[in-house]
């Protein structure tokens, strides 16, 4: 009797963490809003593993109190709209079609990371200029990769760590008391990955100019984040449309929950349902990076180019609020703050 009820406790112990929900606090420009330059969100697993996915222009520092405990910070790609070229002045400031914004140097990406004292997860040529920029904040200071036991490094680190990720890589951050991690694998983005120049050095900014190029840092992504309770989201970074949501995020990964970042550069205004309705199918999508005010008093605004969207998805659909934050379920579906 006593060995069957071992073995009952141990395999509840091995199943997700029913009943516990992944908070999910979108950091905008302007609180109770969805605007314009909306793309940082901050994730909460609910065994205390907290990530940052994009820092972009929302942030006024790596010592903006909005944050908290930020454990790894994920980028997906290199334009300065999510590396973070500028940071935001104040929350609030400006208008929320055009948040005010002062210089970043070093990007917000490595300010946050420095501050935080975070593991970059990002791929390898990503991670490599983001390094060289926390370097210059931290005095120089050598960061190497992540260390891991099994194939899962514990958060907090130690020290500033880079992941040694790279295109279909996992990244698995557990916190020290938990029996499970939070899986984090680099996925496909169709999309381009050039730097700002504001960011690059002089010399590097002239090369360029020489022959009207760019300089780009490997494939931009997206992610795939497994959490403790079972919700598996899709983080598309900036993406049109492309076969993989289909065959390794929806296929493979089972995403039930889909961040999807709209904007006409890459097309998702017009190819973002179709991915969502026919490829990825997840049970519910955050609405994030619309490159237009969404909101206004926290509703939002008939005859956007969002509301549009939204219109045309199947599964339910939730706006990226700044500082509202969202619980979802292993199952995908938002039980409070949508």
């Amino acid at each position: 009797m006593k060995t069957a009820l071992a073995a009952i406790i141990l395999a509840l112990a091995a199943l997700p963490a029913a009943g516990q929900n992944v908070k999910i606090t979108p950091i905008g420009s302007h609180p109770g809003e969805l605007c314009a330059n909306d793309r940082a969100i901050v994730f909460e697993d609910p065994t205390g593993v907290r990530l940052l996915y994009d820092p972009a222009h929302n942030v006024t520092g790596g010592d903006d109190p909005r944050l908290g405990t930020i454990h790894a910070v994920l980028l997906s790609h290199m334009h300065g709209d999510h590396v973070g070229n500028l940071k935001l002045k104040a929350p609030g400031a400006g208008t929320c079609a055009n948040s005010e914004r002062v210089p970043a140097p070093n990007s917000t990406t490595a300010e946050v990371v420095a501050a935080k004292q975070a593991a970059m997860v990002m791929t390898r040529a990503i991670g490599g200029f983001v390094r060289t920029k926390v370097q210059g904040i931290v005095g120089g200071k050598p960061i190497g990769f992540c260390p891991q036991t099994n194939s899962v490094t514990t958060v907090p680190v130690k020290t500033i760590c880079n992941s040694q990720t790279d295109l279909g890589g996992v990244f698995i951050a557990k916190a020290a008391d938990a029996a499970q991690g939070v899986e984090i694998t680099i996925v496909y983005a169709s999309h381009v990955n050039d730097a700002p120049p504001a960011l690059l050095s002089q010399e590097q900014q002239e090369r360029l100019k020489v022959d009207g190029g760019v300089l780009e840092f490997g494939p931009a992504t997206g992610f795939v984040v497994k959490f403790t309770n079972g919700l598996t989201a899709y983080l598309t970074g900036d993406t049109g449309v492309h076969s993989e949501m289909k065959t390794v995020v929806n296929e493979y990964h089972k995403a039930n929950l889909a961040v999807l970042n709209l904007g006409l550069n890459a097309g998702a205004y017009f190819s973002g349902a179709h991915a969502m309705n026919d490829l990825v199918r997840p049970v519910s999508v955050i609405i994030t990076h619309p490159n237009e005010p969404v909101t206004e008093g926290g509703k939002l605004r008939p005859l956007s180019r969002t509301e549009a969207v939204i219109k045309q998805l199947k599964p339910a659909a939730h706006l990226a609020i700044s500082e509202r934050t969202m619980e979802f379920d292993g199952k995908g579906k938002c039980v409070a703050g949508c």
